[in-house]
């Protein structure tokens, strides 16, 4: 019996030992190629507190990011899988533009049968990536956006008159919520044709769902870390779906689609495209159009359409409170401009206020809503003026928090100085060194209609309301850690808003 239990122990001993010595050999990955890397850490790589919740994988692209400020590009590990951070600009350029067919996809891939709203255009791989982006395009052009712009501005109207209303009780208001309430009625009206009236209705069912959506927590860290193992995901994946949202989104766009085509409506806006698709399949070639992809599109441009907004006009506004002097000069940017509008917001007037737009610029300089980019290597790959040579698979990232917080390419970067966008110095750094809307042919397709619908809220806020800091404003800005990739306050943004003199 002793012999048999010092087998069984021996054999452990021996399955850990081998274990352990394939985790290292799994660790040499970057020191084959000649690519610098931190000390990673057997099973676990450099992600061992990304893994206890102490930080996020932007921390991880932050710290190699300044640590290795001689090199142009560092070697990670999550667990065993290398990952790859670029520095250089130029490299940064190769992968996101000069080079673009060779790095096509993002690293998060579509899993359809266990996420079925994944096969949106964000995640779809590079074959089906194409035709919907072509397709898709022509909704965000200039000329749709001022067809649009009246819907919009009625939206804003009500925002207006919501704020009004909360400003007179006196009660701190919490910035991410608001922006949010019209942010959502913004794309329901413009995008979807849908009355979603999430100003008027509290506990609205669009603005639930969407808040659903970006909830962040224990369930959504084990998502996002379980889609890094297929075998796993499509095991248990399935059972962190919000099958809530899914069921919610597939009834609303399928009724608003068979609606239109039933009473014969056109708007000329995101759904109308879906109804061609619907209508025409063979537009995307052959590629299965059905409802579940049809479903796909809508919620990726509804929850993205609203979320990156509302964050950026909330961080907007929590800046405004701190620097009363660049509220002022905003503010007087705008009234100065409007004045010579007849005091109406256009479409063309917007594009006048320059300060505002270097204030909005500064703000995703500081708090970019992507924290970095990612692509996925579609063959190998050898970066020219380099011998380091990477495996078709290769995951690579653009650490775009770390790029625009850099004190060597923004001094003072925790300084909220709109005057680095100002027209003197606005064309003064490296393109690759502002990232707010990605880069190349796989950039931010609603980007237009971001700023247009963000810089109308925040000119309604300006025009009418000082902004002030109260007890509840947080002293310190953070960010949630158990976010993926998207920029999160983890806490309330309040600020105290007064009613100007007309």
């Amino acid at each position: 019996m002793v012999s048999l239990t010092l087998e069984v122990l021996a054999l452990v001993v021996v399955l850990l030992f081998l274990f352990y010595q394939y985790s290292l050999s799994k660790l040499k990955f970057w020191e084959k190629r000649g690519v610098k890397s931190p000390k990673a850490t057997p099973f676990l790589g450099n992600f061992k507190d990304v893994y206890l919740g102490r930080a996020s994988v932007s921390n991880c692209f932050e710290k190699v990011y300044y640590e290795y400020r001689n090199e142009p590009m560092v070697g990670l590990y999550e667990g065993h899988i290398p990952l790859l951070v670029l520095r250089d600009p130029e490299l940064m350029k190769l992968v996101l533009i000069k080079d673009f067919p060779t790095f096509a996809e993002r690293t998060l891939t579509p899993s359809e049968k266990v996420e079925p709203l994944s096969a949106h255009l964000f995640r779809v791989e590079a074959e089906r990536w194409r035709p919907l982006r072509t397709k898709f395009s022509p909704v965000f052009t200039s000329g749709k956006l001022k067809e649009m712009f009246h819907l919009l501005l009625k939206c804003a109207d009500q925002f207006e008159e919501y704020l009004g209303k909360l400003v007179e009780k006196g009660e701190a208001i919490e910035c991410h919520e608001i922006a949010g309430k019209y942010t959502t009625d913004v794309i329901g009206c413009c995008a979807f044709g849908i009355e979603v009236n999430a100003l008027a209705i509290e506990d609205n069912e669009f603005r639930k769902m969407s808040r659903r959506a970006f909830e962040t927590g224990v369930k959504s860290m084990i998502r996002d870390r379980l889609r890094e193992y297929p075998f796993l995901h499509n095991i248990f994946g399935g059972f962190l779906v919000d099958h809530k949202i899914v069921d919610f989104f597939t009834k609303i766009v399928r009724e608003t689609i068979d609606y239109r085509i039933e009473h014969n409506v056109f708007r000329h806006d995101f759904i109308d495209t879906l109804v061609d698709l619907k209508q025409h399949p063979e537009k995307l070639g052959s590629m299965k159009v059905d409802d579940k992809l049809m479903t796909a599109q809508a919620f990726v441009f509804f929850v993205a359409g609203f979320e990156t907004s509302s964050v950026t006009i909330c961080n907007t506004l929590y800046e405004f409170a701190l620097n009363p002097t660049i509220q002022e000069k905003a503010r007087a940017d705008v009234k100065n401009v409007l004045q010579k509008a007849n005091g109406e917001i256009t479409y063309d007037c917007i594009k006048e206020m320059k300060y505002l737009d270097a204030c909005f610029n500064e703000t995703l300089r500081k708090y970019p809503v992507l924290l970095w980019l990612s692509r996925v290597a579609l063959a190998d790959y050898t970066f020219p003026g380099t011998k380091v040579t990477i495996p078709k698979g290769q995951r690579v990232f653009c650490p775009v928090f770390a790029v625009q917080r850099d004190p060597e390419i923004y001094p003072n970067p925790e300084v909220f100085d709109p005057e680095r966008f100002n027209e003197s110095n606005a064309n003064t750094k490296h393109s690759m060194h502002f990232l707010p809307f990605g880069a190349g042919p796989r950039n931010c397709i609603g980007a237009r209609f971001a700023k247009i619908q963000s810089k109308v809220g925040l000119i309604k806020i300006l025009k009418n309301f000082k902004i002030e800091v109260c007890d509840k404003t947080c002293k310190d800005y953070v960010i949630d850690k158990k976010s993926l990739f998207l920029l999160q306050p983890a806490h309330g943004v309040y600020v105290k808003m007064t009613k100007l003199a007309a």
